[in-house]
Parts: C-alpha cells; structure tokens; sequence
C-alpha cells in the first residue's frame, strides 16, 4: 500500500493524542482499577482497532485491511502471552494496586517506541534482501516447537521473573530506594537524588517486552511487508494491552493451553515465510492467503480458548471434589 508522509505523520499523531487522552481520561490519578472501567476500555480500543481497519478498506482496498486485521490478531494473542510475566513483574516488585495502571501504561509505551525501532530494522531488512524470509521462518518455526516443548514440560515449581541485563545495568549504576513514593519516578534523600521502584518496574515491562518482539515482529512480517501495517496493528495490539491486564488478569490462569495455541500460530506462520521465501527465490510453491492466514488464527484461537476453559473446568472439578475416606 502506498503511504505518504502525511498520512504516516497524521497517524502517529492521532495515535499519540490517543495516548494522551487515554492517560487524562483514565490513568491521571492513581486508582485501582475495577472490571467495568477495564471492560469499557478494552472494548474502546477494540472499537478503534476495528475502524482503523475500517479506514484501511477505505483507502487501500480489502488487502491491507486484512493484513492489518490478522497481524492486530497475531500481535493480541501473543501479547496474553506478556500479561503473564507482567503479573510476576509486579509481585516481584510489590507494586500496590493503585499503582499498577500507571506502572502498566508508560511500560507499555517504552514497549511501543523499542517494537518501533524493531520494526524499522525489520522492514530494512525485508526491503534489502528476500532472503532474511527464510531465517524469519525458521526461527518461528523452532520458537514453536520451543514454546510447544516448554508447554509439554511438567514443571510443578512457580515460574519467576529474572531481569535482563539492562535493568541489572540501571539499578547497578543509578542510586536507588526500595519505597515507592507515590507515582515520583526520582527522589531526593538526604541531598541525593535516588531513583524510585516505580521507574525501575516501568523499565522493567518495557524492556521485558522486547524479549516477546523477537518472535511477534518476524511473526506480523510473515503476514504483511507493509511497515506500516506493522506498526500500526502493533501500536493497537498494544495500547489496550494495560486494561486488558486488569480484565482478564484473573482468567489467565484458566487458559492452559495457550502456549500451544500460540505454538501452532508460530509454527503456521514461520510456515508461510518459508515458502513466500520459496516463491521469492523462483521455486513454484503455493503461497498462503491472507484470508486463509486469518480464518487460521481465528480457529486456533477459538479452539484453544473453549479447549483450555474445559480442561480449566474439569481441574477445579477434581481439586474440589472430596477425597474417599477408608473407614
């Protein structure tokens, strides 16, 4: 699709004004978040998506409005995947519940500027050289079967968020205190100016995040070449993720065949890549079209979600079932 200057500035713009009154509207004060606000925040950026998707139609026709529609879903789905290493974020941490949101929405938009940099690295790179398809699909597909082997593993010890080497770097090299003080991000004590736990778990979803972007970028690359389809389905999939945090952060644990859900979405797509790969390089394959691309990703994440709330359903059946007692 042929996108101009303009329309690129006019769409940042109205994304970061839609930022701006997202934080005015519902993330100014601290509060702790309740399901509806969390319910009708979910379904306005939803909607937003939606007529985005809409206005693609409009200007480019129906194929970039439904790249933009299976990457925004691609990009959603293994984006739940985050909201479980956000919730061990904030217990490491301790972050009281007042705080989370503000915690949540300026992590997510360090997420969004470093998956923008990503981005721009990754449509250089598929521009220059038809090739990197290959090493995009092979890596989505052994990240499949990495995620599916994690999934299979029986491992009965809580998993636990370990930091990366740059908040190591930060909370080594910048004096810091161990007491949040309201939503400040430094404080001074004592005549030293000391970075506050509200900056560093900020860092820490943002910088978290770009350890997901290494196989949701090559992912929404197997869908669309369109840097700017990228982008945007990314920025969407994005900016709702904090209410959805707070929506569905209870159900999560319900969905327990997620990780092979998004397996087999990995492994379809880094399917796909190969052979666009193929068909680049002059070998006559079949191509996967984007309608077929979508109506997969809609099955399996149908599928998995009915699937992991009966097995869910059936666990709590036999946990609270009464055992026999042998008279």
């Amino acid at each position: 699709m042929d996108v101009s200057a303009g329309l690129w500035a006019g769409t940042v713009a109205v994304l970061a004004l839609l930022i701006v009154a997202d934080f005015f509207i519902g993330g100014r004060k601290p509060h702790e978040v309740s399901l509806k606000e969390a319910g009708v925040w979910t379904a306005v950026w939803v909607v937003l998506a939606v007529l985005f998707g809409g206005f693609l139609w409009w200007y480019g026709g129906g194929q970039p409005a439904g790249e933009f529609f299976a990457g925004y879903i691609t990009e959603k789905s293994l984006s739940v995947d985050n909201l479980f290493v956000f919730i061990l974020i904030m217990g490491k941490f301790a972050v009281p519940k007042i705080y989370q949101q503000r915690v949540l929405m300026f992590g997510v938009i360090i997420a969004l500027v470093l998956r923008t940099v990503f981005i721009a690295g990754g449509a250089a790179l598929v521009s220059s050289f038809s090739w990197v398809f290959f090493i995009f699909g092979g890596f989505l597909i052994w990240t499949a079967w990495k995620l599916l082997k994690e999934a299979r593993a029986e491992e009965e010890d809580e998993a636990d968020f370990e930091e990366n080497r740059l908040l190591r770097a930060v909370r080594k090299r910048v004096p810091s205190t161990d007491r949040y003080h309201g939503t400040k991000l430094f404080v001074r004590e004592n005549g030293r100016r000391l970075m506050t736990p509200m900056l560093i778990v900020m860092i820490a979803i943002g910088t978290t995040d770009v350890l997901f972007a290494l196989d949701s970028i090559p992912a929404i690359f197997g869908l669309t070449q369109d840097p700017y389809i990228v982008f945007t389905a990314n920025a969407f999939a994005l900016m709702g993720l904090r209410q959805l945090y707070f929506l569905i952060g209870g159900l999560l644990k319900k969905l327990v065949h997620l990780s092979y859900g998004l397996s087999v979405i990995l492994g379809f797509i880094g399917v796909k890549l190969v052979l666009h790969a193929l068909h680049e390089a002059g070998v006559h394959v079949p191509e996967i079209s984007i309608p077929v691309s979508l109506g997969f990703i809609l099955l399996t994440l149908a599928v998995t979600t009915v699937t992991s709330l009966v097995a869910a359903r059936r666990q709590g059946d036999g946990s609270d079932r009464p055992e026999k007692i042998d008279a």
